[in-house]
């Protein structure tokens, strides 16, 4: 995962975070809303993500699908190719999680993510290039 993470509602959120990344010579991670897994599917970020990465081939970005606290939605995600996600859900849970992804190969996020949501940005593109700017 990469320091900077913008959170996506679109394709072109997607590719402008992309292309903003490219254009400045670093790495992002494009990632879902909270608890997008629910409403939106892991299909649909998966192909989301694969898109933009069609579009602007060459960055480097790295993706992550918010679960919530659902670990049934964890599990649909990971079978569904998404290698990244986040989860919200208590410790038991968590371990258990935790304990299959690390014997997939599966990356699993529970702390925050400080992040920029594209969500009520009038200017993607600019909004994106000013996050990734900023200072780590």
């Amino acid at each position: 995962m990469h320091a900077k993470t913008i959170i996506i509602h679109s394709l072109e959120h997607a590719v402008c975070a992309l292309k903003a990344a490219r254009a400045l010579g670093c790495g992002v991670t494009l990632a879902s809303p909270p608890g997008a897994a629910a409403y939106t599917g892991a299909l649909w970020f998966r192909e989301v993500v694969k898109a933009a990465e069609r579009e602007v081939p060459d960055a480097d970005f790295s993706a992550v699908l918010d679960c919530g606290d659902k670990p049934g939605l964890v599990m649909a995600a990971f079978r569904q190719g998404v290698r990244s996600v986040r989860f919200t859900g208590g410790k038991v849970q968590t371990g258990k999680l935790q304990a299959l992804a690390d014997n997939e190969g599966y990356h699993l996020i529970t702390g925050k993510l400080d992040s920029l949501d594209l969500a009520a940005e009038s200017d993607p593109a600019g909004a994106c290039r000013a996050w990734l700017e900023q200072a780590p």
